[in-house]
């Protein structure tokens, strides 16, 4: 997928309600038009993933369980 360099920086990132203050394995998400964005939250300099909208319904429902 191709982005304007920065995009990825203006999405608007959060953390899951679990995620605890002490900063253990977190990620971070944020959608942007049929795509979600998944980086690690303690350290966003790297590359995020890109996951189709529907790919991460699935994976978010199958985790839940």
């Amino acid at each position: 997928m191709n982005e304007t360099p920065g995009a990825v920086d203006e999405l608007t990132w959060r953390k899951s309600s679990y995620s605890g203050g002490a900063g253990g394995e977190c990620v971070e998400v944020a959608d942007r038009a049929h795509v979600v964005r998944v980086r690690d939250s303690k350290d966003t300099s790297r590359p995020a993933l890109s996951v189709a909208a529907a790919a991460w319904t699935t994976f978010v429902g199958f985790v839940a369980q």
